[in-house]
């Protein structure tokens, strides 16, 4: 019936865009695209040298991330946070009717004034695929850091279109929103710790095998790197290294957050399993509605 629901959407008009947040209705890309320019940029973090290779690495089994120059579809949220610098989440560009949807944890909490940034580079002049207006955001009302509520730690959020007048998804191409197959899956994990964390500022990306997390509706991936900042990086299935996008089958959170506390917080990451209620949820996002559950 769900499915049946899916594709009846999918058919029907695409939603009008939403109100403008913040900034009595007049947040636009443009204005992100001011707001965040290459002096707050750059100064939004601290100096370190990544990994200059251009080339992505093979998609082999590793127990660390790497660091990598990043793909189109795979960026950083920024806030209007007390300091109004660090990135605090990672989001994902994923298939919709308007090409408007990004995706990302639950728990990042995007809010008024925030922008998306595709492929982000740290210090450059520019960011090669701009800097988009976030709109609305999509989150479970249900869900919660524990218990069966973290595994609705998900959310969707539309954005602006550029200053000319392009949804994001024509810039950037996007990832497919995919059912997880089941808990024994080969992904290509790509995030954004902070800077604090891994004063590198830039992309990883790790390729593994998911398990399940016990006693939840969960993935587990073990590889270090995953630091604060990640939160909300997509997990790809048959990631294409030529179109560099893939089958998003999950993406980095769930209980307490996306993995757990101590040593091993950032060697161990949590991902819900794609069922029908991200599903629900993706409708209510492609159709501008509230997110309602009884």
């Amino acid at each position: 019936m769900l499915a049946g629901l899916y594709v009846v959407a999918l058919a029907a008009a695409v939603p009008r865009g939403a109100g403008g947040h913040g900034r009595d209705g007049n947040w636009s890309s443009e204005e992100a695209q001011r707001f965040w320019g290459p002096s707050r940029m750059s100064a939004s973090t601290t100096a370190g040298d990544g990994d200059d290779d251009a080339e992505s690495p093979a998609q082999r089994i590793t127990g660390s991330a790497r660091h990598f120059d990043g793909v189109p579809s795979v960026g950083v949220l920024f806030y209007v946070g007390d300091d109004m610098k660090d990135h605090h989440c990672t989001a994902s560009v994923v298939h919709s009717p308007k090409g408007n949807l990004l995706v990302t944890a639950g728990h990042c909490s995007v809010g008024d004034d925030a922008a998306f940034v595709p492929d982000y580079q740290r210090g450059k002049d520019t960011q090669p695929y701009g800097v988009w207006a976030v709109d609305r955001t999509f989150v479970d009302p249900r869900r919660e850091d524990y218990g069966d509520g973290s595994d609705l730690d998900f959310a969707f959020a539309t954005v602006k279109p550029d200053g000319r007048g392009r949804q994001i998804e024509r810039v950037t191409g996007a990832n497919r929103l995919t059912r997880t197959p089941g808990y024994i899956n080969r992904v290509t994990v790509i995030g954004y710790p902070n800077s604090d964390d891994d004063p590198a500022d830039q992309a990883i990306r790790c390729t593994t095998l998911t398990s399940r997390l016990e006693d939840h509706k969960q993935l587990q991936i073990r590889c270090d790197g995953f630091y604060s900042g990640t939160s909300g990086s997509p997990w790809l299935a048959h990631f294409n290294e030529k179109t560099k996008t893939g089958e998003l089958i999950g993406v980095l959170g769930g209980l307490n957050g996306g993995g757990p506390d101590g040593d091993d917080s950032d060697r161990l990451s949590y991902s819900p399993v794609n069922d029908e209620e991200i599903f629900k949820l993706y409708l209510d996002a492609i159709n501008d509605r509230e997110p309602r559950r009884s």
